[in-house]
C-alpha cells in the first residue's frame, strides 16, 4: 500500500505541478521556486523502488510453490522495472544539478539549461513508460500465477492485471 501512497505522490502530485510541458523556463522556476518538494517527490521515488523490490521477493516467495520458474520470470520482470526506474532517476533528480548554479555549467546560457531540464523531465517520463512495459508483463504471470494456485481466489488472477491499471491510470 506505500506504494500506492509514494508513487502517485512523486508522479502527479509533484511532477504534475511543477513541470510545465513545452515551458522551459516555467518548469525551471517551478523547480527552483518548490526545491524541497522536488526532493521530496525524488525521495518518494527512490523508497517506492524500495518497496518495488521487496513486493517482488514477496511474491516470488508466495508464488513459487504454484510454479517456481514463472514466479522467478516475474520477480525478474518487477526487478527490471525497479532497475529501468532507478538509472530513470537520475534524470528525475538532473533538473537541481542544471539549475543550480555550478561553475562548470556557467558555459551555458540561462535559457539552455532550462531546456535542459525540461529535456530531462522529458526523458525521464520515456524511461517511465520503458518500465511500464516491464510492469505490464509482471502483471500478467502474476495474474496468472494467482489463477493457478490453489491458495488465492481465482478472481483475483483474473482481475489482477484489469485491477491494477485502475490504479495506475498511466499503465
Amino acid at each position: 500500500m506505500l506504494i500506492f501512497v509514494a508513487a502517485p505522490f512523486a508522479e502527479f502530485f509533484v511532477r504534475g505541478r511543477l513541470v510545465v510541458d513545452g515551458d522551459a523556463a516555467a518548469t525551471a522556476t517551478n523547480i527552483l521556486a518548490h526545491e524541497s518538494l522536488f526532493r521530496l517527490g525524488f525521495v518518494a521515488e527512490l523508497f517506492t523502488l524500495l518497496c518495488d523490490t521487496t513486493v517482488a521477493l514477496i511474491l516470488y516467495d508466495l508464488l513459487k510453490p504454484v510454479n517456481r520458474s514463472l514466479s522467478l520470470l516475474a520477480a525478474f520482470f518487477r526487478l527490471m522495472l525497479v532497475a529501468i526506474m532507478a538509472v530513470d532517476s537520475l534524470n528525475y533528480f538532473s533538473p537541481l544539478v542544471l539549475l543550480g548554479g555550478a561553475h562548470f555549467l556557467t558555459a551555458f546560457k540561462a535559457d539552455q539549461l532550462q531546456a535542459l531540464a525540461l529535456v530531462s523531465q522529458s526523458l525521464y517520463t520515456h524511461g517511465y513508460n520503458i518500465s511500464l512495459v516491464f510492469f505490464g508483463f509482471h502483471c500478467l504471470v502474476i495474474g496468472y500465477l494467482i489463477y493457478r494456485s490453489t491458495f488465492l481466489p481465482r478472481i483475483i488472477g483474473c482481475c489482477w492485471p484489469s485491477g491494477v491499471r485502475a490504479m495506475w491510470p498511466t499503465v
